[in-house]
């Protein structure tokens, strides 16, 4: 089927949705998507659970077959040449499965020469994508003595094996407890900052996870996109954002005259043992905000973006779209 593109060259966009439909009797899953992704970027896929996230994945990666339409990866048809569309990606999409009775190191080995890499290559990746997961410490364990977050951050590990440049994550810390959960969130923010012309492309519905990992934002609802745009532009609309900032001590008039008096804040407000600080801008003035908070005259322990402006614009696109 002859290919449509609106990327100024394949390279811009290496993950394509055209005109994508999968339908299961009288369900629509998903509805027509078109959605490019751009390279290099860490893109949030959202929306509630039913959405059709999950599907749009599957299919992308071959597992489920569409209605109709098409799907791309670094411009090769994943329904006509899997094989080809499928190189250089890595994946975590189902609930990740492992033989019991091997260790992680032995996992590795396998899959990699499943991949026809080197075995200098293999013991090379395998040492250093395990540190990068936070499991060379258990290397050499059977994986059936593993928790879910334990086989996760495996299963991660994986995807990154034999230097993928593209990596297909559906909810990576679905199920996961809160310990296992920040675990994750770390692990995917050192990736995002390496990057290494990575591109991500990760569902999700937890609002806090998009805000702390990804740059863009595409959200979907019934099977039908509602936005795919830079997560600045995204927070922009919502015309300002919120930190949350933790002083060591009981928030005082004091602190919040000081933070109100920095460049572009607009308010500043007790919540609790926090302080939530409105500020005017975007990631330039948001880095400025750390940066001048930092130099005030009381301690801070913690400073976080808040998920409220991401969550209001998301409620409200999802109720438009009913």
């Amino acid at each position: 089927m002859p290919r449509t593109k609106e990327c100024d060259n394949i390279s811009d966009c290496p993950i394509e949705f055209d005109n994508l439909r999968k339908v299961y009797g009288d369900f629509v899953a998903v509805n027509d998507l078109n959605l490019k992704i751009k390279k290099n970027s860490f893109t949030g896929f959202l929306g509630p659970n039913g959405a059709g996230k999950s599907t749009s994945l599957k299919i992308l990666t071959n597992l489920i077959h569409a209605t109709s339409g098409n799907v791309y990866i670094n411009g090769n048809d994943v329904f006509e040449d899997p094989k080809k569309a499928l190189e250089g990606v890595g994946t975590v999409v189902e609930t990740p499965e492992f033989y019991p009775f091997l260790t992680p190191r032995q996992t590795f080995k396998y899959i990699g020469e499943l991949y026809g890499m080197s075995k200098d290559s293999i013991q090379n990746d395998t040492e250093a994508i395990l540190a990068r997961v936070k499991m060379e410490e258990w290397a050499d364990k059977k994986i059936g003595t593993f928790s879910k977050g334990m086989r996760q951050r495996i299963s991660l590990g994986l995807s990154l094996l034999n230097d993928p440049s593209v990596v297909i994550l559906d909810e990576p810390t679905s199920g996961l407890d809160p310990r296992g959960m920040a675990e994750m969130r770390e692990i995917l923010k050192n990736i995002r900052n390496d990057n290494n012309n990575l591109t991500v492309f990760m569902s999700s519905h937890m609002m806090h996870e998009v805000t702390d990992l990804c740059d863009r934002i595409a959200m979907i609802n019934h099977g039908t996109l509602l936005l795919n745009d830079d997560f600045d532009k995204v927070i922009a609309d919502a015309d300002t954002r919120v930190v949350v900032v933790k002083p060591l001590d009981v928030p005082s008039d004091a602190m919040i005259e000081s933070i109100c008096g920095l460049a572009n804040v607009v308010s500043a407000e007790r919540n609790g043992g926090e302080i939530d600080v409105r500020l005017r801008g975007e990631r330039a003035e948001l880095a400025r905000l750390y940066k001048d908070l930092a130099t005030l005259d009381f301690p801070i322990c913690g400073m976080s973006e808040s998920a409220n402006a991401l969550e209001d614009k998301y409620l409200s696109l999802i109720k438009e779209s009913r």
